[in-house]
């Protein structure tokens, strides 16, 4: 492990630094230093005002007060490009904020050279293709020239940040920040990133690695700060205390609410799959999943995970095989259909997939079940705003309202709105698509508390993701899947880690 010991200049120092919109104060006042040489772990809950605070540095933002110092200079970024011209590189955790869409793979990767007139603006695509290959080359990207020319709309989550990775490191920054990650890596991938921090580090660049991820943090960082209410509450060195640095974000009452799970067993088959091929080549599956209990699917990225949940939500077309919910016929050919019949589905990126722009809580809560806020043909805001306020209740949703937009919530926040959207009704089967994924651990508990008694209350709650920590965090039955086939099945009491991990790196 690296560490710095020895007194160095900063490459960034925050001093003071505080932003306002309208009265409301996010930062208060923050101090920290990014040193050369040094990963710098942040820690914050959702709504400490970290998203705020990378939006600065990256120059989305300006501050209300305090100052940046570079290099021992002042300086202020006028914008996202002058924050790049200085050497400051941002990867933000919402890809949708970065990829343009409409353009080429290629096109992307070199978008700062483009508009920085490094690039011809008419140059042809061809011609880009050398300078693409280069710039994926830097983290071992093996994408050919078919890849790099098609419309980058086409590639999923977990390819657009590596893109994104990419783009950012087409030149050694002075300061490199990164947003959450590893969100979208399956673990080959974030070892892979892992190297490449390492060796940037070992460079001199000084780097902010924002995460919630505690192993990430105490494999990676030298330096740890917690910021909590727009402020910096916790200042460590290695080797750190993790205990007091989630308490320090948390509060100490958090973590004495931890428990272990109270098993719930299921008795009855809500869900009955049978002759299932979930991709293409794959191997048709059989599967049951019962009522009152919480079913983990877990499994790299490509093993089938999503591709299953979104046939049982009747977003894929079922190809082969039959499905029955209750015992009866169950085929839905769109989301509507499965809605009817009680199935829903909080999918993997919210904002792509479950979000509106600019649409409020309430209505973002009601649009699904918009029948049951109508009289007489009318809408009723009223009682749109009475169910929005109950949820935000229940969920503790961070919001000064139900008619607040969406989109100004933090992204934990969000993420409860989106879960608290199909809890309204009872569902006969929630599918939870990486229910966890950018969300802190406040967040993740009252989510996981949340679908827990969903499910006592007898619902079949699916709960998808690709970290065994998260799994166990939620799951009575836990499910492997390796290329749309199943290599574990069995009770998350009964089943160790290492039998996890082998199996979701088991090969035909």
């Amino acid at each position: 492990m690296h560490s710095t010991d020895s007194p160095q200049a900063p490459a960034l120092r925050l001093v003071g630094l505080t932003k306002n919109f309208g009265a409301n104060r996010v930062l208060k006042g923050v101090e920290l230093d990014l040193v050369p040489g040094t990963v710098t772990a942040l820690l914050g809950a959702n709504g400490a005002g970290k998203s705020t605070l990378i939006k600065i540095l990256a120059g989305v933002h300006a501050p209300t007060g305090g100052e940046l110092l570079l290099s021992g200079e002042p300086t202020d970024f006028e914008s996202p490009m002058a924050a790049a011209r200085a050497g400051v590189r941002t990867v933000h955790q919402r890809i949708d904020d970065a990829i343009v869409p409409g353009l080429s793979v290629a096109e992307n990767l070199l978008f700062e050279e483009i508009a920085l007139k490094e690039v011809r603006s008419i140059a042809s695509l061809r011609s880009l293709l050398p300078r693409a290959r280069e710039i994926a080359a830097t983290l071992d990207l093996d994408w050919d020239d078919a890849f790099l020319r098609q419309d980058v709309h086409e590639l999923g989550i977990a390819d657009c940040q590596m893109l994104l990775l990419a783009r950012a490191l087409s030149t050694t920054p002075q300061v490199l920040i990164l947003d959450e990650p590893t969100s979208t890596l399956s673990q080959n991938e974030a070892e892979r990133l892992f190297a490449l921090v390492t060796k940037l580090r070992d460079r001199g660049v000084a780097i902010l690695y924002v995460s919630h991820r505690l192993s990430e943090i105490n494999a990676l960082a030298d330096r740890l700060a917690v910021l909590r209410d727009g402020r910096i509450v916790n200042a460590q060195r290695l080797p750190f205390d993790l205990q007091a640095a989630v308490a320090a974000m948390l509060g100490e009452g958090v973590l004495a609410d931890a428990a272990e799970l109270e098993e719930l067993r299921g008795e009855t088959t809500a869900l009955a799959l049978r002759g299932i091929r979930v991709l293409p080549e794959s191997a048709p599956i059989d599967l049951d999943i019962q009522a009152g209990e919480v079913t983990g699917i877990i499994g790299l990225i490509g093993a089938g995970k999503t591709e299953l949940a979104e046939t049982v939500f009747g977003a894929r077309k079922l190809g082969h095989g039959s499905m029955q919910l209750d015992a009866r016929p169950f085929a839905p050919r769109d989301p509507k259909q499965a809605i009817t019949r009680g199935v829903y589905l909080v999918p993997e990126d919210r904002a792509a997939q479950g979000m509106l722009p600019g649409w409020s809580v309430m209505r973002t809560l009601s649009l699904p079940f918009l029948a049951d806020f109508v009289r007489g043909g009318i809408l009723k805001p009223g009682r749109e705003r009475d169910a929005g306020a109950s949820a935000i209740d229940r969920f503790s949703v961070v919001t000064t309202g139900p008619e607040q937009s969406l989109d100004a919530l933090s992204g934990g926040n969000q993420q409860k709105v989106m879960v608290a959207r199909w809890m309204q009704r009872s569902p006969r089967v929630l599918l939870l698509d990486e229910p966890f994924r950018g969300v802190d651990i406040g967040a993740r508990r009252v989510i996981s508390q949340r679908a827990r008694e969903q499910a006592a209350e007898g619902s079949a709650v699916v709960m998808i993701c690709s970290d065994v920590d998260e799994i166990r965090e939620m799951a009575d039955r836990i499910i492997v899947m390796v290329e749309g086939r199943i290599t574990l099945d069995g009770r998350a009491a009964d089943i160790r880690n290492e039998q996890i991990i082998n199996s979701m790196t088991e090969v035909a």
